[in-house]
């Protein structure tokens, strides 16, 4: 059996107009040395359109591709296992076949690789449907690598080339579910002894893509509650350090809020469900000893406050200012605790 460095597991699904220039990119500028180290696993999840017979096109051409099909849709989490149980590599990176890798990427990536870490984080830009390139808010983590900073990094899976000894270690796999990210990008982070930082942008992320999860309105977004509980249990059982479930519940409350305020994700109508079980998430998971958090709207979550979150979102969307604003702009909420404690929530 043939040993890699690096397996490249590409789940696919309904993304016929992206297939092949992702595939195209993993070897793009390789020697066949470098090529020799890397497999490349794409698993057809089931996908309704023309992505299998392409896949099977691809491989019967090129020779280098590995095709596992599903005989149902499982979801991006669960194909992902699929991909990771063919894989023969000592590392996985799991790319997602509506995006590409920069020419050079998987070189720089198997360069740092030499250094033999847990976990090697990478740094993406953000592509637009006009072609606008755009750096990641949380890049600047990267230039920290200490595990508080790194933690801001945003949370995907894609970000991260993982030793595949560690998951097995850890006993650790996808779990099914929208967000699917959550429970498995800060655990590896987390239990890493040794982690490498390759500040290089390897990825370019596609945003707002018709049909993508981050652009479906949709319940399913509901389920990333479910993952939070499954993040935090494992993080409790494994390393309960208070300052680490600090940064992580400050995280998770951000997430949630950038959730609850996406029009694109959270139809008006479930707004205030969402938000009734944001400030449910956070009763149920705050720290004793949590120090709160200066944000408007972490207090207004801590207040269980609906009316006057919707009133600062509505300010926002018509100053189309920062979302955190002077306490001139709610005059009213230094002597609120009271009412906004007993507000229901409906």
């Amino acid at each position: 059996m043939n040993s890699f460095l690096l397996s490249v597991v590409v789940p696919v699904f309904k993304v016929e107009g992206y297939l092949y220039q992702c595939l195209e990119s993993i070897r793009a500028g390789l020697t066949a040395a470098e090529a020799a180290q890397v497999e490349v696993i794409a698993v057809d999840d089931a996908s309704p359109d023309g992505c299998g017979e392409m896949l099977d096109g691809y491989a019967e051409r090129h020779g280098d591709l590995r095709v596992v099909h599903l005989s149902h849709n499982v979801g991006l989490g669960l194909a992902r296992n699929a991909g990771l149980a063919e894989a023969r590599g000592e590392y996985v990176w799991f790319v997602d076949s509506d995006d590409w890798l920069p020419k050079g990427s998987v070189r720089a990536v198997l360069e740092k690789l030499a250094e033999r870490p847990d976990v090697l984080l990478i740094d993406h830009l953000r592509v637009h449907e006009n072609g606008r390139l755009e750096p990641d808010a949380s890049s600047g983590a990267l230039k920290d690598p200490r595990l508080p900073s790194l933690l801001e990094l945003q949370h995907t899976a894609w970000n991260r080339i993982v030793r595949r000894g560690l998951l097995d270690e850890l006993d650790l796999r996808f779990l099914p579910g929208w967000y699917e990210d959550v429970p498995f990008s800060n655990p590896v982070l987390i239990a890493a002894r040794r982690v490498s930082v390759l500040d290089r942008v390897c990825y370019h992320y596609r945003v707002g893509r018709l049909g993508s999860i981050t652009a479906t309105r949709s319940d399913r977004h509901f389920e990333v509650f479910e993952q939070y509980d499954r993040m935090l249990a494992w993080v409790d059982e494994r390393h309960p350090e208070p300052w680490l479930r600090h940064r992580l519940f400050t995280l998770m409350v951000n997430h949630l809020l950038v959730l609850l305020g996406n029009d694109g994700r959270v139809h008006p109508r479930r707004r205030r469900l969402f938000f009734q079980r944001l400030t449910a998430h956070y009763r149920r998971h705050v720290p004793a000893d949590y120090p709160g958090h200066p944000g408007i709207k972490h207090k207004l979550v801590r207040l269980r406050s609906y009316p006057l979150y919707a009133g600062l979102r509505q300010a926002y969307r018509i100053t189309k200012r920062d979302p955190e604003p002077s306490p001139a702009v709610l005059p009213a909420l230094a002597s609120a605790p009271q009412r906004a404690q007993a507000a229901p929530i409906r």
